[in-house]
């Protein structure tokens, strides 16, 4: 049995040097919501050393608040976001000599496709009409995983280990408090759970299910390297191999 561990990164967090030899899958920023070109370069050359999956991250216009605030923008603007960040990360990837495997759009992009059909049809055929080769990662049981399909793109379902659950299978929101998961253990169990059983305890204490093709690990997160190198640990004991999809 094998999964893979994603992390966001180029965001200017500080964390990636350590982060790219724990995880298997780097989300990497680019350059809107967070980052710089500087940080992508470096990211790379990190994804590069340690045989780490490279995706692209791409965020909404927003550095102020990290593109964690919703935005409603028309058809084409989507488009446009879209193709120039992942243009951007594709020059910046051949520079570097890595392949660009993967789409994953980041906050509040992320969630919104997630729930709105419409929006994820749009981000998933401007991903296909740049690179048709490319996998696109979701929130499972989300639009975007749903949309790829459709599309005829190779999805990569995604589940959270710092996240709370809501009962419709959506993250808590981060403007409430249960939003974070800030304990090590409770984690790794959350992880195991949504792992070995195909489901996850909502804070509503409801079980609902998920499929766990990718655990995400937030690059900002205080715990992000106790709780990368902790669940890598927990699921070798297990007998679980982390490998990129």
């Amino acid at each position: 049995m094998k999964i893979d561990l994603n992390a966001d990164v180029a965001e200017g967090c500080g964390q990636d040097d350590k982060l790219l030899t724990i995880v298997s899958s780097a989300n990497v920023c680019c350059g809107l919501h967070a980052g710089s070109y500087d940080e992508m370069l470096a990211t790379l050359q990190l994804a590069k050393a340690n045989n780490v999956r490279v995706g692209a991250h791409p965020g909404l216009n927003d550095r102020e608040n990290f593109g964690r605030t919703n935005q409603s923008l028309n058809e084409a603007s989507y488009r446009a976001l879209l193709s120039y960040q992942l243009g951007a990360t594709k020059a910046l990837c051949d520079l570097v000599g890595v392949p660009l495997e993967y789409v994953k759009p980041h906050g509040a992009l992320y969630n919104q496709a997630a729930v709105d059909e419409a929006l994820s049809d749009i981000l998933v055929s401007e991903i296909k009409r740049f690179d048709p080769n490319l996998k696109v990662m979701g929130l499972s049981g989300g639009h975007l995983v749903k949309s790829a399909k459709n599309h005829g793109l190779v999805s990569i379902s995604e589940v959270f280990a710092d996240r709370n659950y809501e009962e419709d299978g959506s993250l808590v929101s981060r403007s409430k408090d249960n939003a974070l998961i800030t304990d090590t253990n409770e984690a790794i169990n959350h992880v195991l759970q949504m792992i070995t059983e195909g489901t996850v305890t909502s804070v509503s204490g409801k079980k609902i299910p998920v499929e766990a093709q990718s655990i995400c690990l937030h690059g900002d997160g205080e715990h992000a390297i106790l709780f990368a190198q902790e669940i890598k640990k927990q699921l070798e004991i297990k007998g679980i191999k982390i490998s990129a999809q």
